[in-house]
């Protein structure tokens, strides 16, 4: 239905292909992404929300105008263009800090720009990403609320943008939200507290990067293997990770592999040797059908 095969051109309207998935019976929600890259080739992820199944609800679109300060739309337009020439040069990413900080020199002076930006605008920020009609104006927000000084003030702004009905602001606010937990991982004096739910919940979104960004999250919040924790993974995740295990890039299917083993307490040195050996199948089935709670 979607007409879309290996090798092939992507679709010319990503609208058209989700309006036709849509009207497959049983199909309630489509999704197309493109993301890089395979050996040079973008993968294309079609995601489908069955009706019946764990869905996540998501906010209404705000309807307000509300002015973004000019200082933060150019602040941000030069970090996107720093972070374009970071890509294309390499580089690592240190969120020990709370917040992403690219090894770019250019790129992370960009981003250290922001940390005075939010302290100086941080209840304008909060009104845009509540109530502003402007989706782009809401993802910046969800960004630069991330380099704020108190992580634990702006956490439930990240949370609620978590539930935005735009795909990026949720990708910003979930990649803010993973830095804040690698901070709070190495500093448990902070207090800073995330919810798994918030993650666990876009684990069964249609769309590709709520779902990647999710896994990611959960990575790092699911290390010490609480079981309460793993038991709400599995119980309310346990088809989604299994289809995202299996996803054919590598990279991307790591993420869920990890979780899933972990949620069938799988000991991780047997997680790594498996997938290290090309036996990630035999990790996947054996997990999928545990009867780990």
């Amino acid at each position: 239905m979607a007409g879309v095969a290996p090798g092939a051109r992507l679709p010319a309207s990503k609208a058209n292909v989700e309006e036709k998935l849509q009207e497959i019976e049983g199909v309630d929600g489509a999704s197309l992404e493109a993301t890089c890259c395979a050996d040079g080739n973008v993968i294309l992820y079609i995601g489908i929300h069955e009706a019946g199944e764990p869905a996540v609800d998501f906010h209404n679109y705000p309807s307000d105008a509300v002015d973004m300060p000019e200082e933060i739309s150019n602040a941000y337009t030069r970090f996107l263009s720093e972070a374009s020439e970071a890509g294309r040069t390499g580089g690592t990413e240190d969120l020990s800090q709370g917040h992403s900080l690219l090894s770019h020199p250019a790129a992370r002076e960009a981003q250290m720009a922001f940390v005075p930006l939010v302290k100086e605008h941080a209840a304008e920020l909060h009104e845009i990403l509540y109530r502003s009609a402007d989706s782009d104006h809401r993802a910046i927000a969800a960004y630069v609320l991330g380099y704020s000084d108190d992580k634990n003030a702006v956490l439930a702004d990240l949370a609620y943008a978590l539930r935005d009905p735009d795909p990026a602001v949720r990708a910003n606010a979930a990649r803010a939200i993973a830095a804040i937990a690698v901070y709070a991982k190495a500093n448990p004096a902070s207090g800073i507290i995330i919810e798994p739910t918030w993650f666990i919940e876009l684990l069964n979104s249609p769309v590709w990067t709520d779902r990647n960004n999710a896994a990611v999250a959960l990575v790092t919040l699911t290390e010490a293997r609480e079981p309460a924790m793993l038991a709400d993974l599995r119980k309310h995740a346990l088809t989604a990770l299994t289809e995202m295990a299996r996803w054919k890039h590598p990279p991307h299917a790591l993420p869920a592999y990890i979780l899933l083993g972990r949620t069938a307490a799988i000991p991780e040195a047997e997680l790594q040797a498996a997938w290290s050996k090309g036996e990630s199948g035999r990790i996947i089935a054996q997990a999928a059908s545990s009867k780990t709670k």
